[in-house]
Formats: C-alpha cells, structure tokens, sequence
C-alpha cells in the first residue's frame, strides 16, 4: 500500500494507493489541501478514483466534491450520509476494492448517525469515531452516546488489538496509535460500563465548532468554498464603519449589542470595550438566552471580519433582523491603535 498521511491543523486525512494498478483513494479531504492531493498522487503516478468521506463533518469544510469534480473520481461515504454529490453508498460489511487493496466499511454511528471507520489490512481508518487517547464527541447533530458506545465495544473493540489506529483527528501532533493501545490508556474507553459511559459523553460540555453551521450546511448540501460563503453572507448584510464604532466607544455610548465572536483565549487576550462574548460556533446553541430580545440591534465582531459576517447573516435568519457586521475586525482595529479591554 502507498500511504501519505496529510495534516491540516487538527484535522487528519489520507492517501492511499494501490502500487501494481496506480489507483488510489483519498479519505476525508479537507478543502485546503486538493492541490497536495493532487499533486502526491501525480508523484506516484496514482489515480485518484474515490474521495471517502468517514462522516458528514461539523468542525471543517470538506474537499470531497471538489476534489471528486476534478479527479472525475466517485465519492464514498455510509448510505445515510446526507452529501448529494455521495455516488457510491456503502453499508456495513462491504468491501471497496482500491485497485488490489480492499477497503471494509464498518458502520460506527455514534459522532454521527453515517459514521463509519474502514479496515484496510494492518490498519483501520477510525473517523471520529475512536481518536487518540479520546473519542467522538456525541452532542452534535445526529450524534448518540448509546449508538458511540455500541460501536465502539461491541464493533470496533473487538477487531484485532495490533490494528494500526488512523483517526481522522488529532490536536496533539500523534500520526496514529493502536488498538491495544487505546483500549489500555484511552480514558474514555476504560469506562465500560453502559451507563457509566453515556452519562460521561452527555457531560463532556464540549465547546461547538467555530464553523458548525456554515460547515454542516456545506458538506451536507454538496459543497461550497469558504470564498463563496462569504460572498453570500456579505449580501445579505449591511456593515458598520470602524470609524463609526471608534466614535462610540469613545462617547461611551454603545446603542448596539457589540458581540465578538471569536473563541475565549482571543476574547479575553483583548476586545473593543463594552464587547459581549459569544463564539461563532455556540451562536445558534446560546443566542436566545444571551439575547433574547429579537429587535436588538447586534454588532458582530471577529479577528479579521470574514467570521463576524457569516455570523452576522446567521443572526438575520434566526429572525435578528437589525444585525450588522464591522467593517473589519480586531486586528484593523489594534493597527489603528483604538482602545483594547482585556479579562481583569
């Protein structure tokens, strides 16, 4: 097996290609990594046939549908994943042949009701469902603790211990691990008592993805770049002038809800004073109780001003008719040496 492991952040994906017949299939594509894909798979004279997707994904922008477009290859993912641009519908125990190599599918719902993780030889390409020293969060949309916990003792578990684990996730910089070795130190997995482990899963409080609704409406709907998010969103939102801000900050007269919506570390390393924090990804989760007045008029404000008008148009179809985003961010905003608060 050909084998080129590709991170982007956090986020893990994989070349694999079969080196007697050339084909070669790239599982869980992130949007700003095509042109490596493309050009690993030039470099070993591969061609890529399928673009396998272990999941529908919340926390990036998948680079299945366009990748697949340019390849001509077929996009592969569990039969209830929702992506239109899905060709080729697996279900539990079915083989995908990748040239000479043999892919088998397992379905593992839990993260997310289509997961699936994939044996492949001496390794299993495990999504989110098993991740080093941890597991899928089970708190987002279509995710079941009871469905995680199935799959992960009564399915995954029990295959062979030497297995080469590959997630696709990992914010530690660990390329892979082992079955052996997750089931003896991964701290989630020592609960294996049912109802020990649910009841842990539903009390994780994990903080929602920057970039939740914005990347489940993309990789659920077919897939649009981030550029063309952003071009939509700015239609239908009007913005406000740093200049007009600065103004009313120094008269100490904020007529507006001014909500940063960057994550807490940035927040509180420096904000326009008078700022409310609320993150990008908690906004549709916690909106109506930090501002339950609909009529509000809601200034979002981020680090460079592209979140801060996704998140500004988001508020708009939540009924936040009066939202409007900064024209710029923080960072145009310190450049021009106008006042920063900071936590205390």
């Amino acid at each position: 097996m050909l084998f080129e492991q590709i991170a982007t952040g956090g986020c893990q994906s994989y070349l694999i290609g079969c080196p007697e017949t050339h084909v070669a299939a790239v599982i869980d594509p992130e949007q700003r990594q095509i042109d490596c894909y493309r050009g690993l798979a030039a470099r070993d004279g591969l061609r890529i046939r399928y673009v396998i997707e272990t999941h529908t994904h919340a926390d990036h922008f998948s680079g299945a549908g366009q990748l697949a477009e340019e390849t001509g290859a077929t996009v592969v993912a569990h039969r209830l994943s929702p992506a239109p641009h899905t060709k080729l519908r697996l279900e539990d125990g079915e083989l995908l042949h990748v040239g000479g190599l043999a892919l088998q599918a397992l379905h593992t719902p839990g993260h997310t009701r289509d997961s699936l993780c994939l044996l492949a030889g001496d390794r299993v390409f495990t999504g989110d469902t098993l991740l080093i020293g941890g597991t899928g969060r089970t708190d987002l949309p279509t995710g079941d603790p009871e469905a995680l916990y199935d799959s992960l003792f009564n399915k995954l578990l029990k295959l062979d211990p030497a297995l080469i684990v590959y997630p696709a996730h990992d914010y530690k910089g660990r390329s892979s691990s082992t079955l052996a070795a997750e089931i003896a130190d991964n701290p989630r997995l020592q609960k294996k008592d049912r109802a020990e482990f649910v009841a842990m899963m539903r009390e994780l409080n994990l903080a929602a993805p920057t970039h939740l609704t914005e990347a489940l409406r993309t990789n659920m709907s077919g897939g649009k770049t981030i550029a063309q998010l952003l071009a939509e969103a700015a239609a239908t939102v009007p913005f406000l002038g740093m200049d007009d801000l600065a103004r009313r900050v120094e008269a100490g007269a904020l007529d507006l809800i001014l909500l940063d919506v960057r994550e807490r570390d940035a927040f509180d390393a420096g904000h326009i004073p008078g700022a409310t924090h609320l993150p990008r990804g908690q906004l549709e989760l916690r909106v109506n109780e930090m501002l339950p007045d609909p009529t509000a008029r809601i200034l979002t404000c981020c680090e460079y001003g592209r979140i801060s008008t996704l998140a500004a148009a988001t508020l708009r179809m939540l009924g936040f008719q009066r939202a409007v985003a900064l024209d710029g961010g923080m960072k145009a905003w310190r450049d021009a040496g106008l006042p920063v608060a900071t936590k205390d």
